[in-house]
């Protein structure tokens, strides 16, 4: 019997050992798949459609390193570094290697928002006000009727200048918070500039006054509230919100570079607007704020926030946006762009797959090809290609579409007639934008695809529209 028992279990070791060799062997497959099936994601119709390995458009692009982490049905089924996490000092990426995450950080930080009030010790929907005590938003003619709640910073209604950060060198002076949100560090001041809730602005300041809100709440640091009530709860445990990053991290730190292949100036920026852009973590550590989110979401249990939070947070607001992350029909997540990094975060609502796709390059074009990679390997929807039709404009034609442009609030354009199409260099822009035609007076993106629209009258052009902003051409 004995004989008989140890037979039998020799054969059930024998199969799982072969059924891992097979798992394991389909997902070196798989990841070899994704790694050689990158294409653009813009793809202009009659033209054949490109395929790149992904280590050959790294170099294509400029790209220094790179580094993925995929979970699916709640476990990490992978994760994988390319390249260098800093080419001075010979160091490659692995999956241990620290990226900025950049605007990432702001559904990380909106977790502890959404405590708060899980707890009653906010509601969402009171004046931010009423919680701030060492400092406080400034009242207007716009808040005079509506006032800037927790709910409108967390889906960017609230009315609040500042759309983003650059960050500060690490040789210079870090101003304080309160510094920044008046204006004395090297951004314009946080303030309401239309009334609460009557449109969507993107407002990283929005988020730098919910900092400062919950610190003045919880009466600690924010990377020590952040830590104790969300990265550590999550597993994220190399992670962290301290800016400047401690020393003990710099090892483990990715350099961040331009475009043109030159390191930022000390290797990365210092960001004390933390929640809307200092998180430093890994594609393996941040993937993990997808993976309790969709498990919450996707169980009806309650985890680190309760289930009616999460299905509330994960409901899309003006501009698709929901309480923290961006939402679309099928996924949930956020880009992020600090000074020589890009990141992306996204998870899929119905699916349980969610990856995180991290970079030290200013240049992130090409996360948005592998994940259609990704996508398409893993069956996911929501994730296609942009398709544009080229229609070709003579040169005199494209000529009437040359000149200067003014935007409202944000300034200048100079439109130039370049090749077969247009270049300008947007004031919200960090490098020239190369528009080709796609009709008599429509242009697109040739990186993103997005559509611009040019306003004529007769024969003359008199202004463009585009994401809802419309200039007049000035000369």
């Amino acid at each position: 019997m004995r004989i008989l028992t140890c037979i039998f279990l020799l054969i059930v070791l024998a199969a799982c050992s072969n059924q891992r060799g097979k798992d394991k062997q389909f997902l070196t497959e798989r990841i070899s798949r994704i790694e050689n099936g990158l294409e653009p994601n813009l793809q202009i119709e009659g033209e054949e459609t490109p395929h790149y390995q992904i280590e050959a458009r790294m170099r294509e692009l400029g790209i220094p390193g790179l580094s993925i982490a995929v979970i699916n049905h709640g476990q990490l089924e992978w994760a994988k570094g390319y390249g260098m996490a800093d080419s001075s000092e010979n160091r490659q990426v692995t999956t241990e290697t620290m990226f900025l995450a950049g605007s990432i950080s702001k559904p990380v930080s909106a977790l502890r928002a959404h405590q708060l009030a899980d707890k009653g010790i906010i509601h969402l929907d009171s004046n931010v006000n009423k919680y701030l005590t060492s400092w406080k938003v400034p009242e207007n003619g716009f808040t005079q009727k509506e006032k800037v709640t927790t709910r409108r910073i967390l889906n960017h209604t609230a009315g609040l200048t500042v759309w983003g950060f650059p960050g500060y060198g690490r040789e210079d002076t870090i101003p304080s918070l309160h510094q920044v949100l008046d204006g004395e560090g090297n951004t314009d001041p946080v303030r309401v500039y239309q009334e609460p809730g009557s449109g969507w602005q993107y407002s990283g300041g929005g988020y730098t006054v919910m900092q400062l809100m919950m610190t003045d709440i919880e009466k600690k640091t924010f990377p020590e509230l952040m830590q104790s009530h969300i990265l550590t709860p999550l597993g994220m445990r190399v992670s962290t919100f301290e800016n400047p990053l401690p020393s003990p991290y710099h090892a483990m730190a990715a350099t961040g570079y331009r475009r043109n292949g030159n390191e930022v100036k000390g290797k990365w920026h210092v960001y004390p607007e933390m929640a809307a852009a200092g998180l430093w973590t890994t594609p393996s550590e941040l993937v993990l704020y997808a993976k309790e989110i969709q498990e919450i979401y996707q169980t009806g249990r309650d985890g680190l926030l309760k289930t009616s939070t999460v299905k509330q947070m994960l409901s899309p607001g003006m501009n698709d946006y929901g309480l923290g992350p961006a939402i679309t029909a099928h996924t949930f997540g956020h880009n992020g762009a600090d000074e020589g990094f890009r990141a992306e975060l996204v998870a899929w609502k119905e699916h349980p797959v969610a990856l995180v796709i991290m970079v030290n390059s200013d240049n992130g074009n090409i996360i948005q090809e592998i994940k259609l990679s990704i996508a398409r390997e893993y069956g996911l929807p929501g994730v296609e290609p942009i398709k544009r039709v080229y229609h070709q404009l003579s040169n005199e034609e494209l000529q009437k579409f040359a000149g200067k442009y003014r935007i409202p609030d944000l300034g200048e354009v100079e439109m130039l007639v370049k090749d077969n199409g247009l270049e300008h260099l947007a004031p919200f822009a960090p490098e020239p934008i190369f528009l080709l035609p796609s009709s008599d007076s429509t242009f697109y993106n040739k990186n993103g695809g997005a559509y611009l629209e040019f306003i004529r009258k007769g024969d003359a052009i008199t202004g463009f529209r585009f994401y809802g902003f419309e200039a007049s051409k000035i000369e």
